[in-house]
């Protein structure tokens, strides 16, 4: 789907979608730079357990998908106004925090490392890919999915790393239903987008004018 809708913005440079979606089954994926080593269970335990391995084209190493967590990928041309690629990075960061604050917890970026974090618990991966400067893969954001699930990898390469949700970290029962609507708002507010529409399923954007 996000290549049909690549293909779709490189031909028609008004069009700009985000797809949300909870991975199920499960996943483990593997960006560019990703290592099999970075996967600490044999595929054959993978699979008994219901989790599917996939490469992708996206930057970054190993992650995890799976249901209780949030995937928006984002698809639209960049390069306008403050829209580069480590610009489209930050919006994104950005918008997370600010859907973070709103169910009041306090999330923050780290230097040199891409996502969100509360604390030492990294709560949102992102990792993004671009064809001709449009924009696809995006932002992981763990909801409510049971953190004992990433033990199955080295979350983005680092053995250690402290993996939280939203719903745990605020103290109550969170559903990613709850945060879609949110998070569009944020997302439409950080990125220039004043006009949203669904369309199967595919939220389409439309864009305000730029200075």
């Amino acid at each position: 789907m996000q290549k049909r809708l690549v293909g779709d913005v490189l031909a028609d440079e008004e069009a700009a979608y985000l797809v949300t979606v909870e991975h199920d089954p499960p996943a483990v994926t593997l960006g560019r730079r990703g290592k099999m080593k970075d996967i600490l269970l044999p595929a054959v335990e993978l699979a008994r357990r219901g989790i599917e391995i996939h490469r992708t084209s996206r930057g970054g190493l190993v992650t995890y998908h799976g249901p209780g967590q949030l995937a928006a990928y984002p698809i639209w041309r960049l390069g306008r106004g403050r829209r580069t690629v480590h610009g489209h990075v930050r919006n994104l960061e950005e918008a997370i925090i600010e859907l973070l604050g709103r169910f009041a917890v306090a999330g923050h970026r780290r230097d040199g490392t891409a996502g969100v974090f509360v604390g030492r618990a990294k709560v949102a991966a992102l990792g993004v890919a671009v064809d001709h400067w449009v924009c696809y893969h995006g932002a992981a954001v763990n909801v409510n999915v049971d953190p004992s699930q990433f033990e199955v990898i080295v979350p983005c390469g680092r053995r250690g790393s402290a993996v939280g949700s939203m719903a745990q970290l605020a103290g109550k029962e969170i559903s990613v239903e709850a945060i879609v609507g949110p998070f569009v708002e944020e997302l439409c507010r950080r990125c220039g987008f004043d006009a949203c529409r669904t369309v199967c399923g595919e939220a389409v954007f439309a864009e305000a004018g730029y200075e």
